[in-house]
């Protein structure tokens, strides 16, 4: 029977604590503006990376792909500096190799709480209409 909490798991967590501390402190790169660490995806040897991130400046504008690309490309060219101060915060014996990949699960999430509260809008003026329509 498997571990309900795997070692690999608090890895990922403690990771995740990091990391968005070290985004939010050290790195200073405009092109990655305010980034936030959504989850952490560890390989079972912990030798491998996913690091999930949502970039806040692209929910609060309209969903631009060039400055998600170019927010990746900073984060990716910053993985070694990030992977040294992690090395630096986390005892680990082999610090991860890092890998950032864009999160797009919150916006979807908005788009899809848009959708619905324009359908449940709409459904209610329709029925203010009707409504009205068999008073007169």
């Amino acid at each position: 029977m498997a571990k309900e909490f795997s070692r690999s798991r608090r890895v990922a967590q403690e990771m995740q604590k990091e990391i968005a501390i070290i985004l939010q402190r050290e790195i200073k790169d405009p092109r990655i503006g305010m980034a936030t660490v959504s989850g952490v995806e560890i390989s079972r040897d912990l030798a491998y990376a996913k690091v999930y991130v949502t970039f806040l400046n692209v929910l609060a504008e309209n969903h631009d792909p060039d400055q998600v690309t170019n927010g990746i490309k900073a984060l990716q060219d910053a993985a070694g500096y990030i992977r040294t101060l992690l090395g630096k915060a986390m005892r680990l014996r082999v610090v991860p190799e890092l890998t950032f990949v864009y999160d797009n699960s919150l916006v979807e999430g908005m788009r899809m709480s848009n959708l619905v509260t324009n359908v449940v809008k709409n459904d209610a003026e329709r029925r203010c209409a009707s409504g009205d329509d068999e008073e007169a």
